[in-house]
């Protein structure tokens, strides 16, 4: 099994403990993400400390204000380091009121640009915005090997996600009671675009909910997804490991 987007260094315990829980667990590949650029070094130390694990660099929508060239300079010089996979997490978030819209729009454009160039996918933060952001990632990123919607949670936009070639990722809110609609989306996802994840140390899935999670719950939201599709824990196992190492490249 693999998690997709998880924040090992604010998990519960040291990274070696979470990558040998994770292990034991069947969860051998694990994408952190830095969300700014002074967590590049903590999460591509984890990466290099870690066989299985990789990194994603890019400045979260929360943290963008008052974005500048030297921040995108910052995420450039990151992502040339080998274990980085993905630009990212980045996107736009109006449902908090963290980060002014137009400094959000600039520096997801910056990392749908820097992502381009240097032929890396990215993993996408959508909240309040997710309309838009499809909008921006099919007008300016059409050359982007891939993209990942992390945490899909817009079951209104996977149409569109799904024309567009998006990969959908689920994570431990698709498990919640109130949630059925995730759960029909995490049904019609076509088998290639299919992914999931923990986004630990948040949403821990069901039992779990109201704990911190890690990387090693990503098997239970696995599981609710497997059954929901009628599929056997092996078979979504294959599934989500194939299309990782493809979007991904690890």
């Amino acid at each position: 099994m693999v998690d997709t987007h998880a924040h090992i260094e604010m998990c519960e315990g040291t990274p070696d403990e979470i990558v040998a829980r994770a292990a034991e667990a069947g969860v051998d590949r694990i994408l952190t993400i830095g969300l700014t650029e002074e967590t590049f070094d903590v999460s591509l130390a984890i990466a290099d400390a870690h066989e299985g694990v990789f990194a994603a660099v890019g400045c979260h929508p929360n943290e963008t204000t008052g974005f500048t060239d030297a921040m995108a300079e910052a995420i450039d010089r990151a992502a040339e380091h080998p274990k980085v996979r993905a630009i990212g997490e980045t996107g736009l978030d109006f449902y908090r009121d963290s980060a002014p819209p137009d400094d959000q729009r600039r520096g997801f454009l910056a990392q749908i640009e820097i992502a381009t160039r240097r032929k890396l996918p990215v993993s996408i933060h959508a909240r309040g915005a997710e309309a838009e952001c499809i909008d921006m990632l099919i007008e300016h990123g059409s050359e982007l090997p891939a993209v990942i919607l992390h945490c899909f949670s817009d079951a209104g936009e996977l149409p569109r996600a799904v024309e567009a070639g998006f990969y959908c990722s689920f994570a431990g809110n698709v498990t919640f009671k109130n949630a059925p609609d995730l759960r029909e989306a995490a049904a019609n996802v076509p088998d290639e675009l299919l992914l999931v994840e923990t986004d630990s140390p948040f949403l821990a899935p069901m039992p779990n909910r109201g704990k911190r999670c890690e990387p090693a719950w990503v098997t239970l939201t696995a599981q609710l997804v497997a059954e929901t599709r009628g599929v056997s824990y092996d078979e979504l196992d294959a599934l989500v490991t194939a299309n990782a190492k493809r979007a991904l490249d690890w």
